[in-house]
């Protein structure tokens, strides 16, 4: 077997690295009895906290669902299925039956934002004007990028009476209920208040309006489970139990949660054995005996999120040919990586697993195959004395990212065994987030012909229309590489506007097979979202979904 070191996470890193962990400073409890949980996360920055978070999906983990809602929800309170779409702020949604591109929620009663305003049908207008309507005094062109290109097809909002909404979409679009769980509701009154403090020398409209976002982030009014208490830009975020939530189900038991940015995997695992904080993401591998030995509990559970490179097809791409992106494929040993990284992480066939409704038998095999990858590149004309170059952009850290330095570099090792000569652009992970979106042929991918973001794959949308999409091209959503022609088109058209669960689960698989086929993506890993809490952490739901639910858990 190939033997590959694993430089990042060495004992002796993560030993040095508790030097680091001494230096945090946790805020003591305010009393004996408060209940303080402690996390560290994999981010190198607090994710934004204006309702709209960045840093990926860590940012909806950590400051999105803990301190808002949306009109939908996902289901985190289950282990052992899949996590489902469930209402959240909405009670209630369906498509107009005359014109499916008019949809209708209805709103849950006695709903209030932390700052004791009501959340109504003004409110969830107002919230989507924040993003989709650039004549409006709220307009924040900052939290486009995260929701615009999570719900493309939505165009506007109505207010039919207090508790009902109608919203308008630009095609007939049956994943908009679960695109809305991306589009988390802040308070109109809370925002409108931090506007009227801005010093009236300031007449700019749009400076106004930055200023009284900039000034709502480090005061912010949600109407989640845990309101900001706080924040401390690239040092810490605090949030305390809001009592008055309107689910009793996820009323917190634990009364203060510190969110603490560790992007480096030594010093978030020194950090959990020195008793700084009681919960890491993403711990470093040769560690996890060690923390198991220690007592600490170690939570896994195979998630719809996917480990990737993402292939450009912009002119001159190395990747045009696909023999070479299926040798790419058939080249990465999934197996050993999946030791490299004691046990933790899926090996992938495609976007979604064998069995997955979405699945389609696709007709090509993703699987090692060093033999049939070297005969693929030999026809495309490729060998030892003539490898192909590559580079990609990747990051050292970040949300979904696994351990991305070690994992790359086994890539690298790999792929230079079928004649690949693979360089890397290693950039800051939310650098790398917000290059993503700005597509191969962006001066940011720096010559870039490949891309390591990973991705959730929840839904079908998130999964697979925005990497296939003509219509998702940068800077509309995350088809970085360009890949797409009709065929794809219509296959996505016949899903969108499947409003039958059977058939559009038919056209997902359809859609599925192609892709994996024409491989625009060499798939690596599936995440299992490794976690390490203290034994004080109680009830624990390790969903399987890339999110989970700080608010039914509890404290010793």
């Amino acid at each position: 077997m190939h033997s590959y070191p694993l430089r990042a996470t060495r004992l002796a890193g993560w030993l040095s690295a508790a030097f680091a962990a001494a230096a945090l400073t946790v805020a003591l409890p305010a009393s004996a009895q408060e209940k303080v949980l402690r996390i560290g996360m994999t981010a190198a920055d607090i994710p934004r906290t204006l309702g709209q978070p960045d840093q990926g999906f860590e940012g909806n983990r950590f400051t999105g669902i803990p301190m808002y809602d949306a009109l939908t929800h996902w289901d985190l309170s289950k282990a052992d299925a899949a996590s489902v779409l469930i209402p959240g702020l909405a009670t209630s949604w369906a498509a107009d039956a005359k014109d499916k591109t008019k949809w209708i929620f209805k709103l849950r009663p006695g709903v209030k934002f932390h700052d004791g305003s009501a959340l109504n049908a003004d409110a969830v207008v107002w919230n989507v004007r924040k993003v989709l309507d650039k004549t409006a005094a709220h307009f924040d062109p900052s939290q486009v990028g995260v929701t615009a290109s999570r719900m493309p097809t939505l165009r506007s909002a109505r207010k039919v009476d207090d508790l009902t909404v109608e919203l308008t979409t630009s095609e007939p679009d049956s994943f908009l209920p679960i695109n809305l769980s991306n589009l988390f509701m802040a308070s109109p009154a809370h925002w409108e208040a931090k506007l009227k403090a801005v010093p009236a020398s300031v007449a700019d409209p749009a400076e106004r309006s930055k200023q009284a976002w900039t000034a709502f982030a480090a005061d912010a009014s949600g109407s989640g489970p845990f309101k900001m208490a706080r924040f401390v830009a690239r040092e810490r975020l605090e949030v305390v139990k809001n009592a008055a939530y309107w689910d009793p189900k996820r009323v917190p038991k634990i009364d203060r949660v510190v969110m603490l940015p560790l992007p480096e995997a030594n010093a978030r695992t020194a950090a959990l054995l020195s008793g700084q904080v009681d919960w890491i993401e993403a711990p470093s591998p040769d560690a996890m005996a060690q923390i198991r030995s220690r007592g600490f509990v170690m939570y896994s559970n195979p998630q719809p999120h996917v480990w990737p490179w993402q292939l450009s097809f912009a002119e001159g791409s190395p990747w045009l040919d696909k023999r070479v992106r299926q040798a790419a494929n058939l080249c990465v040993n999934r197996g050993e990586l999946k030791q490299l990284l004691g046990g933790m992480m899926g090996e992938p066939k495609g976007t979604v697993p064998p069995g997955h409704p979405w699945w389609g038998n696709p007709k090509f095999d993703v699987h090692y195959d060093l033999a049939g990858a070297r005969k693929l590149m030999a026809d495309a004309g490729y060998s030892a004395a003539k490898p192909l170059k590559v580079k990609v952009q990747i990051s050292a850290s970040g949300s979904g990212q696994m351990q991305p330095l070690p994992m790359n570099e086994f890539v690298q090792q790999n792929l230079k065994q079928c004649h690949f000569d693979v360089a890397f652009d290693v950039i800051e992970w939310n650098t790398l987030f917000t290059n993503w979106r700005k597509g191969a042929k962006d001066p940011s991918a720096n010559g870039a012909n490949a891309i390591n973001v990973s991705f959730a794959a929840m839904d079908p949308f998130f999964a697979m229309v925005r990497f296939t999409s003509t219509k998702a091209f940068p800077p509309t959503s995350n088809n970085w590489g360009y890949f797409g022609n009709a065929e794809f088109d219509d296959l996505i058209a016949k899903a969108r506007s499947s409003f039958d669960d059977k058939e559009r689960d038919a056209a997902l698989a359809r859609l599925h097979a192609r892709i994996v086929e024409e491989a625009p993506f060499i798939w690596i890993a599936h995440d299992v979202g490794p976690r390490a809490m203290s034994p004080k952490v109680k009830n624990v739901v390790q969903p399987r979904s890339w999110f989970i639910d700080i608010a039914t858990m509890s404290m010793d």
